[in-house]
């Protein structure tokens, strides 16, 4: 006898953004944003599958009153008219990346923090590269600022959507370092 999978599927909707950084994938499952991240990024694949995994859910491309909020924050945040965002998250993942998640939303405004700040934050001094992990691992770029992450030795380091985008990214959400990240990036040949 086969069994099915008698829970009922969870839609999640998907639209893509198009923004100065790149094509964003955005999705929602009910009242919350789930997925914003670089499309046809090998990150984006995984957290989508990760999405679907463990939400028991198939997509569909269709809007949602989350992705047209969203879509209208991101504007707002790439015209420089925004800080922070309204929108409700789920962020999907194990506890600990959920912790270390938590403790990106902490970062001010305008403001970094080191993988080893983060990792001290969360009262785990010895994972800094698991902290590293969860940070790669977040699948609601932008709104959950892992852009605001730099080396312990101030430097910028890698990012899913790639070093460009962080440097965009972080030139609209901290213009006073926008110099700085031009010089690392001149220095780093990027």
């Amino acid at each position: 006898m086969i069994m099915k999978d008698l829970r009922r599927k969870q839609v999640v909707f998907i639209q893509y953004y198009n923004s100065p950084c790149g094509e964003i994938i955005l999705a929602s499952a009910g009242d919350c944003l789930c997925l914003c991240d670089w499309n046809k990024m090998p990150c984006a694949e995984r957290n989508k599958h990760r999405l679907m995994r463990l939400l028991n859910a198939e997509c569909i491309i269709a809007p949602s009153a989350v992705l047209e909020e969203t879509k209208k924050e991101l504007d707002e945040y790439f015209a420089g008219k925004r800080h922070t965002f309204e929108i409700p998250l789920h962020p999907v993942g194990t506890d600990f990346q959920k912790q270390v998640w938590q403790a990106l939303l902490e970062i001010p405004y305008g403001e970094t923090r080191t993988y080893k700040e983060i990792a001290q934050k969360i009262n785990k001094l010895k994972c800094i590269r698991a902290v590293a992990q969860a940070i790669g691992a977040n699948g609601i770029s932008i709104l959950i600022p892992c852009h605001r992450v730099i080396g312990t030795n101030r430097s910028l380091t890698g990012y899913a959507g790639g070093i460009e985008a962080k440097k965009i990214t972080a030139e609209y959400r901290m213009p006073k370092y926008a110099l700085w990240l031009n010089q690392q990036l001149n220095f780093y040949n990027f």
